[in-house]
This record gives C-alpha cells, sequence and structure tokens, in this order.
C-alpha cells in the first residue's frame, strides 16, 4: 500500500476500485478467523469483466490484476490471491 513515503505514484483510482471489488468478493477459508481473505485468480478475472460499473476489457482487467500484485496489495499462492492487509484497504 502507497504511504506518505512510498516513492512510487499513487495507484489510480479505477485499480483501487478493482482493489475494493475483488475484496468484497475475497472469501476466508473454513481455517478460521485469523485465515486471510483470498480469492481464486480466474474468479477474480470473471468478477472484474463482469462488473458492468467498472466496463473493463480483458487487458485492463490484467493490468489491474498485475499492478495490484506488484504494489502488494494481493500475494499470489498457487491459483489464489491473496488479501496482504484486510484492515488496511488502502
Amino acid at each position: 500500500m502507497a504511504g506518505s513515503t512510498d516513492p512510487r505514484s499513487p495507484l489510480p483510482e479505477w485499480i483501487l476500485e478493482c482493489y475494493d471489488r475483488l475484496c468484497t468478493e475475497a472469501r476466508r477459508p473454513d481455517h478460521g478467523e485469523d485465515s486471510v481473505p483470498l480469492i481464486e485468480y480466474d474468479d477474480a478475472v470473471d468478477v472484474l469483466s463482469s462488473d458492468a460499473e467498472l466496463a473493463l476489457e480483458q487487458q485492463d482487467v490484467e493490468y489491474a490484476l498485475t499492478r495490484l500484485l506488484e504494489r502488494g496489495y494481493f500475494y499470489e499462492v498457487g491459483d489464489e490471491l491473496r488479501v496482504t492487509s484486510p484492515e488496511e484497504r488502502r
């Protein structure tokens, strides 16, 4: 997450909207309350591609997911995207 000491420019608002949308779809596995919310990569693509409000093309979806992974909003384990810090959602 980009903080005040982060030298990188902030993510565009539309990518942050993608993050918020994916966080609402992320679920906690059955490992208890302390488990990390996650969403399957293919499900994340489907969620963003089918969201009429976002109206993203396939390349935009892939770009947004790449940026969210690069910036540490998610981390990837196998085919899952896991929310890095669900309590710090921006």
